[in-house]
C-alpha cells in the first residue's frame, strides 16, 4: 500500500510536515482572538460572544478577526492546554471563513500535486473567486458551526489537506439548508458525505474487474444519500446507529457505487444480522469455471446485487457484494483487493458491534501474506497498513488520543510560526499522550531537526519510534531507514549496516515488501556513491541477499530499475546477465506476470546489444 503521511527520509519528513500545517493553512495556520473567557476545559463559545464575531467579522472580514482568534488561542494553550481547544477551533473557523474560493482552492491543488493524485485541478461547474469561503454558507450554518464543540472537533479532525475545500462547504451548504434539525442530528454524516462527495472517483472504483458499462462510476446526489441513510437509520433498516458513528467510520458507509434501488434491494431481501454480516461472502455462490476459464471480468451486461447473488461470482464479486450489502443495512465496510486482476485474491472488512472493525472477512489461509488494498475513500488512494491497523486496534476513539491530537494541532500551529522550541514541546506533550499519534511525531522530528544539535539526539528519538510502532511494520521500518541514514551521514556504517539488516531479518518472512525497500535502499545508495563497477557487484549482492524466492515487488524495485540503469550507461552485456541471474533467484511461475517481464527486459538487453 502507499505509504501515509510518514515518509521515508528526512527531506520527506520535512513534506510530510509542511502538508500537515497545509491542511491547517487552509483553516489558516499563519493568520490569531476577541477574548471569549473560558468556562472550564474545551468551553464552547456562547451564542452571545458567537453574536458578536459575526458581527465584528461583518465589519472588519474574518481575516481579521482569526488574528486576533489566534493571539488568544495560543495566549490560551500556553496558560492551560486543556482549555486551548475551543478557543483554537473558533480561530480555524475564522480563518476557513476568511480565505477566498481561489486561495482555498490552489493550496487544494498544491497538495493534490506534492500527493501525485490525479484529480482535477477544479471541478469544472466552479467558478472561483475572490469571495471568502464565509458567503458558501448561510448564517445560521455558520453560527452552527462556531457554537457546537463537537461539530467543530469532529470537522477539523476529519478534514484533510486532499479534500477540495469549496465543494466540501457547498455539500454542507446543501445538506443542511434541506433541513437544518436534521443536518444537526446527523452531523456526522453530513460531514461524511461532504469529504467523499467532493471529488469524483477513480476509474477503477470499487475494483477493476467490472466493466462501466456494467458498473458506472458514480456517487450518488450527496443531499439525496443523506436522505437515504437518515430514513434506513430511523425506520431500523440499519445495523449500526448512523447518528452515533463518527464521520471516520461514516465515510465507509456512504461509499457506494450501488443505486439507492440496489442498496433497497438489499435492505429487504439480503438478511444478515450484524454478528454474522461475515457469512454475506459466502451467500454468493464461487464460479469455479470462471476462474478456469481466465474470465476474471464480470461477464454480465449489469452489476446489481442481484445479479450476483442469481449468478454467482469469483472472489472480487462475493467481496463487492458483502461490502455493498453491509452498506446498505448502515455498515462500515471495507472491500479488499488483490494486486492486478487476481481472481483468487479480494475479501471485505466490516465495524462489528462493539466498535471493532473485523478485517478478514472471506480470506482464507493461503491469503494471509497477501498484501490487499482498500481505498479510503475521502481520498481515492490506498488505507495505509498502519492507518487499517489503528483502524482495528479502535484508539483514537479514546480520551487520551483527543488529548494528544489538542496538544498535536498547537505543535502544528507554532511550526507554521517558526516557533520550534514551542513546536518540540507541544509535540512531545502529544506523543506522550498517545505515543501512537504518527502525525505528532512527525511534526516533533521535524522540530528537533530544525533546532539542530548533536545528531545522536534525534537518533535516539527514532529509535524511541520504532520501539512505540513495533507492532505496524510500515511505520516502524520508516524510522529504522531514518535511523540507518542519520547513522551513515555521521560515519557509523557498521551500526547502521546492523540497523538494515536486522530490519531486513525481521519481515522477510512475511512483509517481503518492506524487505525489498531494504534491498532498494542499499542500491540508492550504491548508485549514488561508487561508480558503474562497483554497482554491478552491489546489485548482485543485494540480489543474494535479498531476492532469494522474491516476486515482481523486488523487480520492479531493484531488477527493473537497475538494468535500465546499465542500458543506459552503455552496458548491455551485464544488463542481459543481471536478468537472467534475478530470473535464477527470484520466485518466478510459468506464464506469470513476472516471466513475462523478465522476458522484456531481457530483449531490451540482447537488442542493445546488437
Amino acid at each position: 500500500m502507499p505509504a501515509g503521511r510518514f515518509s521515508v527520509s528526512l527531506a520527506g519528513l520535512m513534506r510530510c510536515v509542511a502538508q500537515i500545517v497545509a491542511g491547517c493553512l487552509l483553516a489558516g495556520v499563519t493568520a490569531g482572538v476577541a477574548a471569549v473567557p473560558p468556562k472550564g476545559p474545551a468551553a464552547a463559545p456562547t451564542a452571545p460572544q458567537i453574536g458578536a464575531l459575526q458581527a465584528e467579522a461583518a465589519t472588519t472580514g474574518w481575516e481579521a478577526v482569526a488574528q486576533k482568534l489566534r493571539t488568544a488561542a495560543i495566549a490560551s494553550y500556553r496558560r492551560s492546554p486543556g482549555q486551548a481547544e475551543a478557543r483554537y477551533y473558533l480561530y480555524r473557523w475564522a480563518d476557513l471563513f476568511g480565505t477566498t474560493e481561489s486561495q482555498a482552492l490552489a493550496r487544494w491543488a498544491d497538495d493534490v500535486g506534492r500527493a501525485k493524485i490525479g484529480y482535477p485541478r477544479a471541478e469544472p461547474d466552479i467558478d472561483a473567486g475572490d469571495w471568502p469561503l464565509a458567503a458558501l454558507w448561510p448564517e445560521d450554518l455558520r453560527r452552527y458551526a462556531l457554537t457546537s464543540s463537537d461539530f467543530s472537533e469532529a470537522f477539523f479532525t476529519q478534514l484533510s489537506p486532499l479534500d477540495q475545500p469549496v465543494m466540501v462547504m457547498k455539500i454542507l451548504a446543501a445538506i443542511w439548508t434541506r433541513d437544518p434539525a436534521v443536518f444537526r442530528e446527523y452531523a456526522n454524516l453530513a460531514l461524511a458525505l461532504a469529504v467523499v462527495y467532493d471529488v469524483p472517483p477513480p476509474a477503477d472504483w470499487p475494483h477493476g474487474q467490472v466493466r462501466p458499462q456494467a458498473l458506472p462510476r458514480r456517487l450518488p446526489d450527496p443531499v439525496e444519500a443523506f436522505a437515504f441513510f437518515v430514513k434506513a437509520d430511523r425506520t431500523g433498516a440499519t445495523l449500526q446507529r448512523l447518528s452515533r458513528l463518527p464521520a471516520e467510520d461514516l465515510k465507509y458507509v456512504v461509499d457506494t457505487s450501488a443505486s439507492f434501488a440496489d442498496l433497497t434491494w438489499a435492505e429487504t431481501k439480503v438478511a444478515a444480522p450484524l454478528a454474522g454480516l461475515a457469512r454475506l461472502y459466502n451467500m454468493v455462490r464461487y464460479r469455479r469455471d470462471r476462474l478456469e476459464g481466465d474470465v476474471l471480468i464480470w461477464p454480465e451486461a449489469t452489476y446489481r446485487l442481484a445479479d450476483i447473488a442469481e449468478r454467482g461470482g469469483i472472489c472480487i464479486d462475493q467481496a463487492y457484494f458483502a461490502a455493498m450489502v453491509g452498506k446498505a443495512k448502515g455498515v462500515p465496510t471495507l472491500l479488499f483487493r488483490g494486486a492486478g486482476l487476481d481472481g483468487r485474491h479480494a475479501w471485505f472488512g466490516f465495524l462489528d458491534g462493539n466498535g471493532r472493525w473485523q478485517l478478514d472477512c472471506g480470506r482464507d489461509a493461503a491469503q494471509k501474506l497477501v498484501t490487499g488494498f482498500a481505498f479510503d475513500p475521502q481520498t481515492w488512494t490506498n488505507i495505509t497498513d498502519h492507518d487499517l491497523a489503528f483502524l482495528a486496534d479502535g484508539f483514537r476513539r479514546l480520551p487520551m488520543f483527543k488529548a494528544s491530537r489538542v496538544n498535536a494541532q498547537f505543535a502544528d500551529l507554532f511550526f507554521g510560526m517558526g516557533e520550534f522550541t514551542a513546536c518540540a514541546a507541544a509535540a512531545r506533550a502529544a506523543v506522550n499522550n498517545e505515543p501512537r499519534n504518527v502525525e505528532a511525531w512527525n511534526t516533533l522530528l521535524v522540530a528537533r531537526q530544525r533546532l539542530g544539535g548533536d545528531p545522536k539526539q534525534l537518533e535516539g528519538l527514532l529509535l524511541e519510534g520504532a520501539r512505540t510502532f513495533e507492532r505496524y511494520p510500515d511505520i516502524e521500518s520508516n524510522f529504522k531507514l531514518l535511523l540507518s541514514r542519520s547513522l551513515r551521514t555521521r560515519g557509523a556504517t557498521s551500526e547502521a549496516d546492523f540497523v538494515e539488516r536486522s530490519t531486513a531479518h525481521k519481515y522477510e518472512a512475511d512483509r517481503s515488501d518492506l524487505s525489498d525497500r531494504q534491498a532498494e535502499e542499499k542500491l540508492l545508495r550504491s548508485l549514488t556513491t561508487e561508480d558503474i563497477d562497483q554497482c554491478i557487484m552491489t546489485y548482485f549482492s543485494v540480489l543474494k541477499s535479498y531476492g532469494n524466492g522474491a516476486g515482481i515487488n523486488f523487480f520492479d524495485r531493484i531488477v527493473r530499475p537497475f538494468v535500465e540503469y546499465l542500458l543506459l550507461n552503455g552496458r548491455p552485456v551485464q544488463a542481459q546477465q543481471a536478468v537472467e541471474t534475478a530470473r535464477r533467484t527470484l520466485r518466478v511461475e510459468p506464464n506469470s506476470q513476472l516471466e513475462l517481464n523478465l522476458n522484456v527486459l531481457s530483449d531490451r538487453a540482447r537488442e542493445a546489444g546488437r
